[in-house]
């Protein structure tokens, strides 16, 4: 059976809530530590396993790491960023790393927030950047940052992840997801840093975001446990045609190597203000469960969205429909 995945936040923090998701069909959950710590989650770890065990049910509790992706700072309220606005990030401006600012030069398109923000590089002196938004929004703190056509250099685990995982055996995580794998070097790092703190029996879920991560997946696959294929980075990182391609080369290797592989990222989205699908997502669903998916998770449909427990009765559902009929693989 499919592995169905809901993620953690305000939509489903309630014990009812979480109960009726795997009364529905949950079998695990991931929880975002982009924004928080995982010492600050364990009330609500404690409330996932006493919903599981009401449903008879052994979580899957997934902590998904802040690793190597590029994010705009921590700040307080938000900016509402307009077409034609001129923005400083870094020093004295909106918050950015910088070791981020350092390697971004001038004429660089850069894609905020999953690519709903949209800026172009104007000036730069090496400790702060101004850009120019050409699709505006409201931005708000730890957004996700691309710069289009590049990869920048970042280490593997931040000092956090690393404090994550120092607590991880102890408050019950069964899996991590690394962001952005991009070599052996890197799951050698998360695979050292789960040893130093006997974590060897937590699983390793290496998301493929970039084009590194495409390119070098069969030089590192047999050092993850399951490989993700997160089609929010990778759509940002390709034109959007070039994705389902892609995906379908990702699940090949998988099924090839005999890897276990999750499809993520707007299984359906349109649940967030809906309180049914739409007929494209749940045939994307049935279509990645006949590709072999061995996991199929949703993000924010259960996180912010207003149905999290329907999330989860579609989900189920299409996947457990997609495993009766294995025959339409052949089409």
């Amino acid at each position: 059976m499919v592995d169905i995945f809901g993620t953690l936040g305000p939509s489903c923090e309630d014990l009812q809530i979480l109960s009726d998701m795997f009364r529905a069909g949950m079998t695990g959950i991931r929880i975002n530590l982009s924004h928080v710590m995982l010492k600050d989650c364990i009330e609500s770890i404690s409330r996932i396993k006493k919903a599981a065990e009401k449903n008879n049910i052994a979580p899957i509790i997934l902590i998904d790491m802040q690793g190597p992706e590029l994010r705009i700072g921590k700040f307080e309220n938000s900016y509402n960023l307009k077409n034609g606005n001129t923005v400083y990030f870094g020093e004295g401006g909106i918050p950015l790393d910088k070791e981020i600012v350092a390697q971004i030069n001038v004429g660089d398109e850069i894609l905020i927030d999953d690519g709903k923000i949209l800026a172009r590089v104007s000036q730069t002196d090496g400790k702060k950047i101004l850009m120019q938004i050409e699709r505006g929004g409201v931005l708000t703190q730890r957004k996700s940052i691309k710069i289009v056509g590049r990869d920048i250099t970042m280490p593997a685990l931040t000092d956090d992840d690393k404090e994550n995982i120092g607590l991880a055996k102890e408050v019950g995580i069964t899996g991590i997801m690394q962001p952005f794998a991009r070599s052996r070097d890197d799951l050698e790092q998360v695979r050292k840093a789960l040893s130093e703190n006997e974590c060897e029996n937590i699983r390793i879920y290496a998301k493929i975001e970039n084009k590194a991560g495409i390119d070098n997946l069969e030089s590192f696959i047999d050092l993850c446990d399951e490989v993700i294929i997160a089609r929010g980075d990778l759509g940002n990182c390709m034109p959007l045609w070039e994705l389902p391609h892609i995906q379908k080369t990702i699940s090949r290797i998988c099924n090839e190597h005999n890897k276990p592989f999750m499809v993520v990222t707007q299984m359906l989205s349109s649940m967030e203000k809906s309180a049914i699908p739409t007929r494209a997502e749940v045939s994307d669903i049935y279509n990645a469960v006949l590709d072999g998916a061995s996991s199929v998770m949703v993000t924010g449909e259960t996180a912010i969205g207003a149905y999290p427990g329907d999330v989860i009765k579609y989900l189920f559902n299409t996947a457990r429909e997609a495993g009766k009929h294995p025959e339409d693989a052949r089409f």
